[in-house]
């Protein structure tokens, strides 16, 4: 299983604007030299997360991106489910019924991971706090 490259962008992005604060707005140029990724790229990434309410958008001459209100609690899990949509891992195409056993398993899995990355929010990542 691996995510994709938007999904590190939009992590690190996000931890960035954390770490800056909500006080001025970022602009996507800044936010792409820092990645050393292009910023027609990184606009698709920042609308997803504008598009979920992660993040506001501000237009103008000093316009940019900044968090929005609340956003000590969004949480790793949100941030990678505005990239890469809120489908399941898995999908049983062998047994189309509810007796996949292995689709069981696999869920459940899944499942484990999903609590631990929503649990972990971007205030226990700056501060230090991720259990391992």
């Amino acid at each position: 299983m691996k995510y994709s490259k938007a999904t590190d962008y939009a992590l690190h992005t996000m931890m960035f604007l954390a770490k800056k604060g909500s006080d001025s707005p970022t602009s996507v140029i800044e936010l792409a030299e820092l990645q050393n990724i292009s910023p027609t790229y990184l606009s698709k990434i920042l609308t997803k997360l504008v598009k979920d309410g992660l993040i506001s958008a501000i237009s103008g001459a000093n316009g940019g991106y900044s968090l929005r209100r609340g956003w000590e609690e969004i949480s790793v899990l949100d941030i990678i489910q505005a990239i890469e949509g809120k489908q399941s891992l898995f999908e049983c195409y062998v047994h189309e019924d509810e007796n996949c056993t292995i689709k069981h398993i696999m869920l459940n899995a899944e499942a484990k991971m999903d609590n631990i990355l929503a649990s972990t929010t971007l205030v226990d990542i700056l501060k230090g706090n991720i259990s391992q």
